[in-house]
């Protein structure tokens, strides 16, 4: 079974960057479409962007154009969302995935993004 491992959240102030990393434990990620989802308190998770599996296309939410970035090196396995310009409404739990995602299929832990002053 393929694991997921987001990293890279933290606290930042509003107007701040910070970039997540999801490591893939197989190759699957090179075959996939993979997505940045993300899931506020009381929300439902929401796909904020998405790469195809050579990168040649990528797409994103509305509420994150311009100012986040989903890239990918799979040599490295590592699928990589530069989030720039944050705002607090970002604060989320951040999850990788494929995409769509799979039935059954498991969920890494996801990082913590929180954005305050």
């Amino acid at each position: 079974q393929v694991q997921l491992v987001e990293s890279g959240g933290g606290l930042v102030q509003p107007g701040g960057s910070l970039r997540l990393s999801c490591a893939a434990s197989g190759s699957i990620l090179n075959l996939a479409t993979m997505g940045w989802y993300r899931q506020a308190p009381g929300k439902q998770r929401e796909l904020v962007a998405a790469i195809t599996a050579g990168g040649g296309s990528t797409n994103y939410a509305d509420s994150v154009k311009g100012r986040f970035t989903i890239s990918r090196d799979n040599a490295k396995n590592t699928v990589y969302l530069q989030m720039n310009s944050l705002k607090p409404e970002d604060t989320a739990v951040y999850y990788c995935n494929t995409r769509p995602v799979g039935v059954g299929a498991s969920w890494g832990q996801g990082t913590q993004v929180t954005v305050s002053s």
